[in-house]
């Protein structure tokens, strides 16, 4: 290993060092430099009132009034969203005001409004019920008009039963003399109102069934939707007028009324009345309109001022609220009048974190200064990578499987060029990756414009991997050139076919097959062997043995992180017992046949591999025969699979055992050593040495290296058969678009008719668009994010260590985009 130890420090793939500090704030200046912490985001505290519930903390009162302060901004994003008010994103600079300041102007500020709207409101529902009354005196009236005159029901705005005298008993007689005589004469009268129309045949059945039958039922449509004074929704409604007799009917008309929601107005009889009402309302209803719209204009106005600032205070409230839920995690020490806080910070801020105290001790005037210093810890460390908008999207892929722990091999440093090529292996089509290039390059060159817009959850996540598309796009136009794959179509993009037919009218050429008459083709499949007899053979023991060399070399980089990673930590144990004999296994077998395919494609040998890979197990001694490749190779064979076989219980057996002798010598004295300060008191100390020699299970540590063995020997096998999903994607990505061409653009284009070749290129475009490009994308995507996961990761990557989550305003910011 003294070619590894040459290297140098690998300091880049692993977080960022960390240390665990103390920091003792003045009363006075707390404020202001957890303030100020806040804006340089790089520490993040730890609770220590965790056994305190909200309630019980220091700053509970300014975490309340933060509280209200929110719901009164939340209040002004409703109105504002509601009226349709544009509040600007990024206001401009106004004079800074302080919390109070605030707390007063958004006080005033919801007071105005809240009577705005109660105002608004009021006459709203007057201006609502005004215009009903308007629609309940046009129908009714008409309606009234309409009985008295006898009226031909073609001149009737109302769609009402029409009763023979003889049939109906003389209601219609008793009606007419009603009519013309008066209520107060033959005792007739009538209701009118108004009604959902959804509630009007309902409505009219519990009429009838009440009164006996003994009223007659009119209605007639309203012309226009009607805003209901309760919901304030615009439905559509209907005009009713309902003739009886008596004053205990009315009184049961009227509470079926109010039980179905209608609204009854008064209808004088006569029509001169009715002429003069109906000319009062329209004159109010022409009143309420000019006062609502003065009203609607001094509201927007109002809420344009508040939109302006809306942003701002948000985010200043937000930071207040944020200041002080970190306060309430410090410790307040009543003797001394200072806070005591403790948390996690980046090795390489700690100067700037200096700075930033003394500069809030300068503002403060504080006669104390602050105390920032380090302390020891046996917790581990939280795991920190500094990403940009490049490498975010592949550490947020990393991180969706686990964050790594504490200074380990970070796998999206790798994952930047694997991941985007191994999605090009299965989407090869350079064709197809010019339009994901084409949206990827829109996506960034918009970046600005669309990072400061409210996207949908789609456009949202592929803005946020736009480099990821943009490396999977150049990738898939790389291996589309070496496929030869524009839209499933070859070109001769890097000269000649090194195949000719035999003769020039090219009749045998799907029975004979073709000739070679010059040199191979110079970068990729060489375009000929498309529509060949032999194309899906040939592509087919080309892709599969592809995937199994970039499955092998994957595998084997993964395993070789695990050796760095081991080294780093000085775990000579995990490169003995670990990483060698897996080296050993995996190679052995796999390894060997990536080699027997290196010299097949070399040698251009017609061995059988399957038949050399199978009989290494069941004949190892055998006589090879014609699948010999090289001198040597059945005595090489048989030493692999020894060493394979010798490899399972080395790292079965040797470290659980190691693991067990030096714990039983570290905790008989042999190489204890006290793990505290000078300060410690080493009478606690063989508690906790106790303690910890009860926690060590050998049996737990062997079952768990035994599973971790057997997870290895097993997934060695079937890491390897998973990266032939590689191959199954490019064959189904390449047949699906040879379909889509032949099938559609091919057929369209054979019809004379021009409408017939546009319908077929606009499905073939479709298909392309929504299957291969949308559905197929996915698809390899997802399955590059398995193997990079599964097969890969988990030789080396454990992912069960947190995320550092520092105390930054920055992030509030973010999260109000």
């Amino acid at each position: 290993m003294g070619v590894f130890d040459r290297l140098p420090p690998m300091d880049h793939l692993r977080s960022e060092k960390m240390c665990f500090v103390q920091l003792i704030f003045p009363a006075e200046s707390a404020r202001l430099a957890v303030t100020y912490l806040g804006e340089v985001g790089l520490i993040q505290f730890k609770d220590l009132n965790e056994d305190k519930s909200p309630f019980q903390r220091i700053f509970v009162n300014q975490v309340k009034r933060c509280a209200e302060m929110s719901r009164k901004l939340k209040f002004f994003t409703d109105q504002i969203n509601k009226a349709g008010v544009k509040s600007s994103v990024r206001p401009a600079l106004q004079p800074e005001i302080d919390l109070e300041e605030l707390e007063a102007k958004l006080g005033e500020h919801e007071h105005e409004l809240l009577e705005m709207n109660s105002n608004s409101g009021t006459l709203q529902q007057t201006y609502n019920e005004l215009f009903e009354f308007k629609l309940v005196l046009s129908k009714a009236g008409s309606i009234l008009a309409a009985s008295q005159n006898h009226a031909a029901p073609v001149d009737r705005e109302l769609d009402e039963h029409i009763y023979d005298k003889e049939v109906d008993g003389g209601n219609g007689y008793l009606l007419e003399q009603g009519i013309h005589q008066g209520a107060s004469e033959s005792g007739v009268r009538f209701v009118s109102g108004i009604i959902l129309k959804s509630k009007a045949l309902n409505f009219e059945r519990m009429l009838f069934r009440s009164t006996r039958g003994n009223m007659l039922f009119n209605q007639a449509p309203a012309e226009e939707p009607v805003t209901d004074p309760i919901s304030g929704e615009e439905v559509e409604k209907t005009v009713f007028v309902v003739f009886f007799s008596g004053e205990q009917t009315r009184a049961i008309i009227l509470r079926i009324c109010a039980t179905h929601g209608a609204s009854c107005y008064p209808v004088p009889e006569e029509m001169v009345k009715q002429r003069q009402i109906f000319r009062e309302v329209s004159s109010r209803l022409s009143d309420l309109e000019v006062t609502l719209d003065a009203g609607i204009q001094h509201r927007n106005k109002a809420l344009e001022s508040v939109g302006s600032q809306l942003w701002r205070w948000i985010i200043m409230v937000k930071k207040e609220k944020a200041v002080y839920d970190t306060l309430n995690m410090l410790n307040f020490d009543v003797t001394k009048k200072c806070l005591v806080g403790e948390g996690w910070c980046p090795i390489f801020a700690k100067s700037q974190i200096e700075d930033v105290l003394q500069r809030a001790t300068l503002h403060s005037n504080s006669q104390v200064g602050i105390i920032f210093h380090e302390m020891d810890t046996i917790d581990s460390p939280p795991t920190y990578f500094r990403t940009d908008k490049f490498t975010n999207a592949y550490q947020e892929i990393v991180d969706a499987y686990g964050v790594g722990r504490y200074e380990e091999i970070n796998p999206a440093v790798y994952s930047v060029i694997t991941f985007p090529f191994l999605f090009a292996v299965m989407f090869g089509d350079w064709g197809h990756g010019i339009c994901l290039l084409i949206g990827a390059l829109f996506l960034i060159l918009r970046e600005k414009k669309l990072s400061s817009q409210k996207l949908d959850s789609f456009t949202e996540m592929a803005f946020g991997g736009r480099y990821v598309i943009l490396l999977m796009a150049l990738f898939s136009i790389y291996c589309g050139l070496i496929y030869n794959e524009f839209f499933s179509v070859p070109f001769h993009i890097f000269g000649k076919s090194a195949y000719a037919c035999r003769e020039n009218s090219c009749s045998d050429a799907h029975t004979a097959g073709l000739i070679k008459v010059r040199d191979p083709y110079p970068f990729g499949v060489d375009p000929s062997w498309r529509g060949s007899r032999s194309e899906l053979p040939f592509l087919n023991s080309l892709k599969m043995k592809m995937s199994i060399l970039m499955g092998v070399c994957q595998m084997n980089l993964g395993i070789l992180l695990s050796y760095f990673d081991a080294k780093f930590h000085k775990n000579a144990l995990d490169i003995r017992y670990q990483f060698i004999p897996q080296m050993i296994f995996l190679n052995s077998l796999f390894g060997y046949l990536a080699l027997l395919i290196l010299i097949k494609w070399c040698t251009g040998s017609k061995a059988d591999l399957y038949h050399v890979m199978i009989y290494m197990f069941l004949d190892p001694a055998g006589d090879l025969g014609e699948n010999q490749l090289f001198w040597g190779q059945k005595e090489l064979q048989m030493l692999l699979l020894l060493l394979a076989l010798v490899a399972v219980p080395w790292m079965l057996f040797p470290k659980p055992f190691i693991l067990k002798k030096l714990h039983k010598e570290r905790f008989q004295g042999h190489s204890y050593r006290f793990l505290g300060t000078s300060e410690m008191d080493p009478d606690s100390e063989p508690d906790s040495a106790r303690s910890r020699h009860d926690d060590f299970n050998f049996g737990e540590v062997f079952v768990h290296q035994m599973i971790h063995s057997i997870e290895f020997v097993l997934g060695a096998v079937s890491n390897t058969a998973s990266y032939l999903r590689l191959w199954a994607l490019s064959l189904a990505h390449s047949e699906l678009s040879t379909v889509f061409y032949e099938k559609l653009l091919l057929l369209a284009w054979g019809y004379d008719s021009p409408f017939v070749k546009l319908v077929g290129l606009i499905v073939f475009a479709f298909a392309t668009a929504f299957i291969l490009l949308g559905m197929e994308s996915l698809s390899a995507f997802l399955h590059a994010l398995r193997l990079h996961w599964v097969e890969f990761m988990n030789k080396f990557y454990h992912g069960d260590g947190y995320k550092f989550k520092p105390f930054s305003f920055a992030l509030l910011e973010d999260d109000e985009d």
